[in-house]
């Protein structure tokens, strides 16, 4: 077991993957993400992306192959020390803004925060730093089926960065939002990442979401590849100027 790169704040090598029933969600992925880097990791519906950010994340163990992070082998880790990890290091942004009903926007930010026992006070000061970035501050005490769904995604980004994570992991973040808000919520979220010096993978299926990383890389059917052509996002500038688009690694 050789260490990974220095500058590379995550790292797989040879990663394999098969779903509970039997079929592979990934073969024989490598790849290395820099400190600082937003990648994208790009491919159509099916293809791993989903699945590889949830090895890197610890999320599912790794059984075959390994995946690194900052010169710590997480494939060797147990649930208990990948929780920690996730709750200390990382944070998630899902498609689905999913957030607690019964706790206002602030309390949803700042959840993850209190759970790993910052005080109050404190952890509301930081969540409230995020909710005013990312324009939704003035709703800090609204539920979230007070908010219309672009907002909830923004309370999810906030949750995510209030923590000041190392890495945050994006995975289809503006997938289910209209033109506007897929742009305000995506520029958000990469402007307040590249302040802070957060790493971000953002797994996507869009050719523009992929655009605004530093750097794509491609799966299909598991497997990175070099080339893939994904269709257009109906709405895009891809899809009102041509039929497809190749992202090259």
């Amino acid at each position: 077991m050789v260490a990974p790169p220095d500058n590379d704040v995550l790292w797989t090598r040879a990663l394999h993957f098969r779903h509970d029933d039997g079929s592979p969600g990934l073969s024989g992925v490598s790849l290395g993400v820099r400190e600082g880097e937003i990648l994208a990791v790009s491919g159509p519906r099916g293809s791993g992306k989903t699945t590889l950010l949830r090895c890197l994340s610890g999320l599912v163990p790794v059984r075959s192959g390994e995946v690194w992070f900052n010169s710590v082998p997480v494939h060797t880790m147990g649930p208990v020390a990948r929780e920690r990890l996730r709750r200390e290091r990382f944070g998630w942004i899902d498609s689905d803004p999913a957030l607690i009903p019964e706790l206002n926007v602030w309390e949803n930010a700042a959840l993850p925060l209190m759970m790993r026992g910052t005080g109050r006070r404190r952890a509301k000061t930081a969540a409230m730093e995020w909710l005013e970035r990312l324009d939704i501050g003035d709703k800090a005490r609204r539920r979230p089926d007070e908010l219309v769904q672009a907002e909830r995604q923004r309370v999810c980004i906030a949750r995510a960065l209030a923590p000041a994570p190392s890495v945050v992991f994006a995975d289809e973040p503006t997938a289910p939002l209209h033109r506007a808000d897929h742009r305000h919520v995506l520029r958000t979220l990469t402007a307040a990442a590249r302040s802070h010096g957060i790493t971000v993978v953002l797994a996507t299926a869009a050719p523009d979401t992929a655009a605004v990383a530093d750097r794509t890389v491609s799966l299909l059917d598991g497997r990175r590849v070099r080339t893939v052509h994904l269709p257009p996002v109906p709405g895009s500038a891809e899809a009102e100027g041509r039929a497809a688009c190749s992202l090259s690694v």
